[in-house]
């Protein structure tokens, strides 16, 4: 039996390809901390996320490359972390990572509910996430997550006082819908809306965070131009129904993303309410507001479509008893919100290194 050498395994590594990035993991410097002790191989392999849904794929194929290029008596031990990646814009703001719009063309397509459960299943999954509210006009996030009536405190860090997140469900939220009454209505023009969003943003102490979903108003305002211009995005998620005049709207959304001015990568297209399953009868699927919609949205822009998420009377039960359904992660509700967490993290994972072959 010969001795297994680092170098083999080395070149058995250089094997295998990280799926989304198309590089080797020896390259990527995905491999770690390589120890040898006889026949036993142990490293540890450093994803790009958390949430990585090829996880299980990686780990699979480094132990067949080993097995067949080194030793097949080798007994392999392989540890399974991640460090998030970073956007090479976001790399100008202190702490935070990822910044990740949330947008929609038109209201009632339940984006708010859909960046919240996000937010949710991503810090379940073991990232840091925050949550910013920039839903100036119609803030809904302190309902959702429990907080109605909730004011900040104050905390001084390096100077200067900033606002403290609340810290609920593993995720840190702050909302302008802490700064006003509950049901008092934000009359402001839009560049005191901007001006706004600029301050719950910058004067917020977030912290150390992987992710930081910002949940935009409806439609192309203002707010959209500021936050797509002035905050350094890591891409947007579009929200829409089947129904064809959501998809009209939506489209509106992700062309202003992609527009020259803007430039922003659209991350995929998430469709909500996308079919009906009654409780009795859960294998049957009635598509109350048509049907491939979002399917349509993405092949049209060639951005993927990343879930599909049913009409489900306990997500409105949940959101309004201030606990999402991606608590619930053994739920169906859950479990989709949780693959959809895994590949909005992929689909982030390539915009940046996208963004950084380009920047070279």
């Amino acid at each position: 039996m010969s001795a297994i050498t680092e170098t083999a395994v080395w070149n058995a590594l250089r094997q295998v390809e990280e799926p989304d990035l198309k590089k080797d993991l020896v390259t990527l410097n995905m491999v770690r901390n390589l120890r040898i002790e006889g026949q036993r191989v142990a490293f540890t392999v450093v994803l790009t996320t958390p949430a990585c849904p090829l996880k299980d794929l990686i780990r699979n194929a480094c132990v067949q490359a080993i097995k067949l290029l080194v030793s097949p008596e080798a007994e392999v031990d392989i540890e399974m972390t991640a460090e998030v990646t970073t956007s090479q814009a976001a790399a100008r703001i202190t702490g935070l990572r990822n910044l990740v719009a949330v947008g929609s063309g038109k209201g009632g397509v339940g984006k708010s509910t859909v960046a919240s459960n996000l937010a949710v299943a991503l810090a379940r999954a073991g990232s840091r996430v925050g949550l910013l509210d920039a839903d100036i006009y119609g803030p809904s996030v302190p309902l959702l997550f429990g907080l109605e009536g909730e004011r900040p405190l104050l905390r001084e860090h390096q100077g200067r006082d900033l606002m403290v997140p609340f810290n609920r469900h593993g995720v840190q939220v702050m909302s302008i819908g802490f700064l006003v009454e509950p049901g008092q209505p934000v009359v402001w023009r839009g560049p005191m809306a901007s001006k706004a969003m600029n301050q719950l943003l910058g004067d917020t102490l977030w912290g150390e965070l992987d992710y930081l979903i910002l949940d935009l108003p409806p439609g192309t305002g203002d707010i959209h131009i500021t936050i797509a211009q002035q905050f350094p995005l890591a891409g947007a998620l579009i929200v829409t129904t089947p129904q064809a005049v959501a998809v009209a709207d939506a489209q509106k959304a992700l062309a202003m993303f992609t527009s020259p001015q803007i430039n922003v990568p659209v991350l995929g297209v998430i469709e909500n309410m996308a079919y009906f399953s009654p409780p009795d009868l859960p294998d049957r699927r009635y598509y109350l507001f048509g049907q491939g919609g979002g399917q349509l949205l993405a092949d049209r822009f060639g951005v993927p479509l990343l879930g599909q998420l049913p009409l489900v009377e306990a997500v409105r039960e949940s959101g309004d008893a201030g606990q999402p359904i991606a608590l619930a992660g053994d739920s169906a509700l859950g479990q989709a919100y949780a693959e959809l967490a895994a590949r909005v993290a992929q689909q982030v994972s390539i915009a940046n290194a996208r963004a950084a072959l380009t920047a070279v």
